[in-house]
């Protein structure tokens, strides 16, 4: 039988005897216990499926920190032939993404607070904005939309966009 023990092994073992009559949570902070920490000044990079993003990871998508959800620039990437797309489709797209990145987070598109929008093409700015407005159904965020030469995937519209982390 192996003596040696780590603080760590010690408080998950101490944590674990507390918890059978609830005083876990008031014994230890949560990393302590095992559980994830939300301390104020704690910085949780996320992947798109919610986990904990890795070390090999060079962008996150989510990046949640003092009360901010920060969303990385979402593309449509759309793998049909270039003649069946529309600015309408590609920011729904990307739209639905920013959606579910934002929940990752714990927030809500009523949370967010500015985004960016990049256009390959400026004319199509009517089209991306109707299919905005739809996901504000209480007022948009602050937004800037600008038009660039190109972007990643051959996408029509990216977007990324700040949000606040909604109290429950």
């Amino acid at each position: 039988m192996n003596l040696t023990f780590s603080r760590r092994a010690f408080a998950a073992r101490l944590a674990s005897a507390l918890s059978a009559v609830g005083l876990t949570a008031s014994a230890f902070p949560a990393s302590a216990a095992g559980q994830a920490s939300t301390s104020e000044g704690e910085i949780r990079k996320l992947n798109s499926d919610g986990k904990p993003g890795s070390e090999k990871d060079v962008i996150m998508p989510v990046v949640v920190h003092n009360g901010l959800i920060y969303v990385s620039g979402q593309g449509a990437h759309d793998s049909r032939d270039p003649k069946e797309w529309t600015i309408e489709s590609h920011t729904t797209n990307v739209m639905d993404k920013i959606k579910k990145h934002v929940e990752i987070g714990g927030g809500t598109m009523d949370t967010v607070l500015q985004a960016n929008v990049f256009l390959v093409h400026i004319e199509h700015w009517d089209g991306m904005h109707k299919v905005f407005a739809t996901y504000f159904p209480h007022g948009g965020p602050a937004r800037t939309t600008v038009a660039v030469a190109a972007l990643p995937g051959d996408s029509l519209v990216e977007i990324n966009c700040i949000a606040a982390v909604a109290h429950r």
